[in-house]
């Protein structure tokens, strides 16, 4: 289960930074290691450089704005896109309003994303539908019209 499992040794080391539970933090978010988020962020919650960097919206944590980080655990509300390089994990009460781009994404029964799901490494083109990113038609085949 998501919630359970120990991060492999490397993955979220450095400090842990936590923004409480009743705690409003407005404005770039910038940070390295371990962010967790239990209260309100207004504005967009980035890694720095670190590629071990993991951030997660707790149960009751809202984050209103993007959310990028090699590793983000989602159990909260963001409202705005979520970007991965790495892995994107999707609690039981996760709720994104906005698109999500990972490269390995984990989802719980429950999750809901109200936007698109965009894998990093091809572009997302259903069969006889629409480019998602380009808005061009698709033929059948994934050829474009």
């Amino acid at each position: 289960m998501i919630w359970k499992r120990l991060l492999p040794s490397g993955k979220g080391h450095g400090d842990t930074t936590l923004i409480a539970a009743g705690a409003i933090v407005e404005g770039t978010i910038t940070f390295d290691g371990v962010l967790e988020i239990e209260g309100h962020v207004e504005g967009n919650v980035r890694a720095r450089s670190d590629e071990h960097a993991v951030v997660r919206v707790l149960p009751g944590g809202q984050v209103r704005g993007n959310v990028s980080a090699p590793l983000v655990v989602i159990n909260g509300t963001v409202t705005g896109n979520v970007q991965s390089s790495d892995h994107v994990e999707l609690a039981p009460h996760a709720v994104i309003n906005g698109d999500v781009r990972y490269n390995l994404l984990e989802m719980s029964r429950g999750a809901q994303v109200n936007g698109r799901l965009l894998f990093n490494g091809s572009s997302p083109v259903p069969a006889g539908g629409v480019d998602l990113l380009g808005d061009e038609e698709v033929g059948a085949q994934g050829d474009r019209e």
